[in-house]
């Protein structure tokens, strides 16, 4: 990773810390992970490089274990964080496959212990395999002569709470519900329908005896590129290629809402960590986030430039409070000093505490005595194809938009639509005035240079249709927003030229975007006919799929180029930020407070020796 200053402009643009107002984050490069011989890999036509995460609570303090892939290697290492350097000469298991590559993975986080691990791995031919990669043996093969489905596994994960069934999503718009317990039968299953909805139809396997898999559910039209769990299990939300996000009931097998890009396939999806909103990315260069609650869209975040790859929400800098004006977490670029986290606690805190913690704070988000809701921010992240990483601050101006805001959100800059005609004040959830123009929140980041703008440009007179210049205090789209969206503004769903969409192609490519997924065994597999399928282009307008200038617009509290390659990961731990790039490099992002350095004397260099750990004395009182 190179540092900033470099020998050239690409390596200086490369970031080893940001900053928010709760302190600088710091690139740990002795904590970085990736091939033993770290040779940069080439990423062309290779799957994602993907990582995961679990604490076998070992007695010994560390007990966090990372898995990753690269390429057609996948390994097993124990993760150190920001307490040790790595060294890579000892994996605790690596494997190399042969005619196919692992393309994701997940842990069973309910039965992983220090001598044992179940870790399932889906592959780019269509199969599952569950290993241990502790024991070092395999258990089982699911869909070992591809009788199930034959195109690569884009997702899957254990269901929350279960020792032995897991969920597979396909590239072909097929996820499948799988008992470890049990085989996959030596001929293709047969099925038969159990409950049809909008976009969606569930089928049970026909067998005399009890056989993989469970359950077929088709969703949508393309593949599903990727789902997620709510944090109480009860609920599925699935984002593919057609650009829908769908809600389910997972045991009902119902819908329970959906939202459309605008425009191309959703990439990723990811639940807050109380269950209430969802955030989701992909081909619109937009992260969109939808409200699980009133089923519509309530905000939407323009910074990245290319496809967003991921989304997560970091519970550890959730702000909440029950009186006061709330922690202000928004921040900036510029350097601010280091100060406490929202979240302190004593000395010697535990992970498993810290999640604790934070689960124990989210759940009383919605319980003030006067029935009021609390001040509360979320903080989300994303990476894209653009290489860059993005932090959020999700704040009450967009949540609750009809409260009486804080004195600490009252700063917000405001923006008006461009073309009040088409604005939908109950779409953006904002209340009417002055001329028929309706004020939507942004949640101003970079406050300093953005608010001052606005209010250079003060003055009578109602803003033009279609962003043109104009406009009184409180109702101008920023220039660089609006030139910035502009494209996305003007476009609908069905009326895109060929020309714009080969211009779109090349500008995609330009910043490292993969193609799309053929949905040719899609379109095999697929039972729903097309007048079945959702109207696209009449969403337009709608909750499902609102304009730009009907929610509110979000900006990037950070933004930062941190890899050459696009990136594909990125996790939030308690003591650190993980991101990973395609070129299989894991890197550990220190939080504020806690950062590393070599006892005097010690060379550096991974595995090089004992290291120390400088925290911040206001946090720990030391």
């Amino acid at each position: 990773m190179a540092t900033e200053g470099g020998g050239g402009k690409e390596m200086s643009d490369i970031k080893t810390q940001f900053s928010t107002r709760e302190g600088t984050y710091r690139l740990l490069s002795l904590s970085e992970y990736s091939r033993p011989n770290r040779v940069p890999f080439s990423a062309q036509g290779s799957n994602p490089v993907k990582v995961s995460f679990v604490n076998v609570n070992d007695q010994s303090g560390s007990g966090d274990r990372i898995c990753f892939n690269v390429g057609r290697e996948l390994y097993f290492y124990i993760y150190k964080g920001v307490r040790k350097a790595v060294d890579l000469n000892k994996p605790i298991d690596k494997r190399i496959y042969k005619g196919t590559q692992p393309t994701c993975h997940d842990v069973n986080t309910l039965t992983a212990r220090p001598e044992s691990v179940a870790l399932l791995v889906g592959f780019s031919a269509g199969q599952v395999q569950l290993i241990d990669p502790v024991k070092k043996e395999t258990s089982k093969l699911f869909n070992e002569e591809r009788l199930i489905d034959k195109t690569r596994v884009t997702c899957l994960k254990w269901v929350p709470g279960s020792e032995n069934l897991f969920v597979v999503s396909h590239a072909s718009g097929s996820l499948y519900l799988y008992n470890e317990e049990l085989g996959c039968g030596t001929s293709a299953p047969s099925y038969s329908a159990i409950k049809q909805g909008d976009g969606f139809c569930v089928y049970a396997c026909k067998s005399k005896s009890s056989r993989n898999p469970l359950h077929r559910w088709a969703v949508g039209d393309g593949a599903l590129n990727e789902f997620a769990f709510s944090p109480d299990g009860k609920h599925l939300a699935c984002v593919g290629q057609d650009g829908f996000l769908r809600v389910f009931s997972f045991e009902a097998m119902e819908l329970q809402g959906a939202m459309r890009s605008y425009f191309g396939g959703l990439l990723c999806v990811c639940w807050s960590p109380d269950g209430k909103y969802l955030v989701t990315g992909g081909e619109d260069d937009l992260v969109s986030v939808w409200s699980f609650l009133d089923g519509r869209v309530i905000a939407r975040g323009h910074g990245h430039k290319s496809w967003v790859s991921v989304v997560a929400f970091d519970p550890y800098t959730t702000s909440l409070e029950d009186g006061a004006d709330p922690t202000e977490l928004s921040g900036s670029d510029e350097e601010f000093p280091e100060q406490t986290p929202p979240f302190a606690a004593s000395q010697g805190r535990s992970c498993a505490a810290g999640r604790d913690r934070a689960n124990s704070t989210l759940s009383r988000l919605s319980q003030r005595a006067d029935g009021r809701p609390v001040s509360v921010t979320y903080r989300f992240g994303s990476v894209g194809q653009d290489t860059q990483l993005c932090l959020w601050d999700l704040t009450e101006d967009v949540l609750f938009p009809h409260q009486p805001l804080s004195r600490a959100r009252t700063q917000t800059n405001i923006v008006t639509a461009a073309n009040s005609g088409a604005t939908s004040p109950s779409a953006a959830g904002a209340t009417v005035v002055g001329g028929g123009s309706c004020p939507l929140p942004r949640s101003n980041s970079l406050p300093h240079s953005a608010v001052a703008n606005a209010n250079s440009k003060g003055g009578g007179g109602g803003g033009g249709a279609g962003g043109g210049g104009g406009g009184g205090a409180g109702g101008l789209v920023d220039g660089a927003i609006a030139a910035g969206i502009s494209k996305f503004a003007t476009l609908t769903l069905h009326d895109r030229s060929g020309n714009d969409k080969r211009s779109l192609d090349k500008e995609h490519k330009r910043n490292h975007s993969m193609g799309h997924i053929s949905s040719k065994s899609a379109e095999r597999l697929h039972v729903l006919s097309k007048s079945q399928r959702p109207d696209s282009s009449r969403l337009l307008g709608t909750p499902p799929c609102p304009r730009m200038d009907e929610v509110p617009l979000l900006e990037p509290l950070v933004c930062k180029k941190v890899a050459h390659e696009r990136l594909t990961v990125l996790v939030f731990l308690e003591e650190a930020v993980v991101s990973a790039c395609q070129e299989g490099f894991i890197c550990t992002w220190a939080r504020p407070g806690k950062t590393v350095r070599l006892l005097p004397g010690i060379a550096s260099g991974a595995g090089a020796g004992p290291f120390m750990i400088q925290y911040n004395v206001a946090l720990y009182g030391v």
